[in-house]
């Protein structure tokens, strides 16, 4: 593919955890696939960009990532689990990161399970955490505890999950998937949520270490650059 041939896909994106999620993926199928490969555009908090009428025509929350599949007539999927699925569905062709529900229906179900905990949970709550500890205008102590406490209550939960195991989804140890994607650049970067260390919660530590020993992980936590 030439440099000045339009890519697959356009990744409209910043450097934050959800962000990281559709990088991360598109990283790991520009590994897989080859010639898989996208195009990024980063978007300004400071200047308002994910506020302005061209990209509210392609996410009319005004939240980022934003990932455009120009090989469907600029096709856009907002939502990071939606950006997952939607990728995973139709250019994971061989299933490398995703179980099919007709011939893994167990696994697709635990998949989808863990994708919405973290969608759903997670994501809400550190992000809560991180606001309310770092940027919110006023202190508010309750809100500083709570939810950091909630934080650190469902990293307990996947510390259950991940007990004798190396990855969220799969028999045996598991198997890296888009669940793991999904959940690890935020548990990463628990520090700027007020969590120092994972020490309370080792096999989170060590799922969050074996991700980054990924070349396409590390790959995509660099974009946009």
């Amino acid at each position: 593919m030439s440099s000045t041939q339009k890519k697959q896909f356009k990744l409209y994106s910043t450097p934050t955890p959800n962000g990281y999620t559709a990088s991360v993926f598109l990283e790991e199928l520009k590994a897989a696939y080859p010639p898989f490969d996208y195009d990024v555009q980063a978007i300004s908090f400071s200047k308002n960009e994910q506020k302005e009428p061209w990209f509210l025509k392609f996410n009319p929350n005004g939240r980022i990532p934003v990932v455009v599949d120009q090989t469907r007539d600029d096709f856009p999927i907002f939502e990071t689990s939606a950006i997952l699925l939607y990728l995973a569905q139709h250019f994971d062709t061989d299933k490398k990161f995703w179980y099919d529900p007709v011939t893994h229906p167990k696994e697709n179900s635990e998949m989808l399970q863990w994708i919405f905990f973290a969608h759903g949970g997670v994501g809400p709550m550190q992000g809560q955490s991180n606001h309310f500890n770092r940027f919110a205008p006023e202190d508010i102590p309750y809100a500083k505890k709570r939810y950091l406490e909630e934080t650190k209550r469902l990293y307990g939960v996947l510390e259950m999950r991940l007990a004798g195991r190396d990855w969220l989804v799969g028999p045996g140890r598991g198997t890296y998937s888009i669940a793991d994607i999904k959940a690890i650049p935020w548990v990463r970067i628990h520090e700027f949520a007020g969590i120092k260390t994972l020490d309370e919660w080792p096999s989170v530590k060590a799922w969050v270490g074996r991700a980054h020993e990924r070349s396409a992980f590390q790959a995509g936590i660099k974009v946009p650059a």
